[in-house]
């Protein structure tokens, strides 16, 4: 496959290749609160999921936005 095309036309907002390492920060911050909520109460403790831990909207691309494939041909790319 060597020019493999994307199926859907979405593309992130930013210039940002990726937000892989905004992700890990965010899991490892809602891992460390939870483990230490499970170790203070007991079991009916009620745990943070990542939305609440973490904000969305500082990392780095602010999601995603469909594009016009003929206009952009170029980011249909893989």
């Amino acid at each position: 496959m060597s020019h493999s095309t994307k199926k859907t036309p979405y593309a992130g907002m930013t210039t940002a290749k990726s937000e892989k390492q905004d992700k890990r920060v965010a899991n490892r911050r809602e891992r460390r609160i939870n483990k230490s909520l499970l170790a203070l109460m007991n079991d009916e403790t009620h745990l943070k999921i990542k939305r609440e831990v973490s904000d969305i909207w500082c990392m780095s691309k602010d999601g995603k936005q469909r594009f016009d494939p003929r206009k952009y041909p170029e980011l249909m790319r893989k």
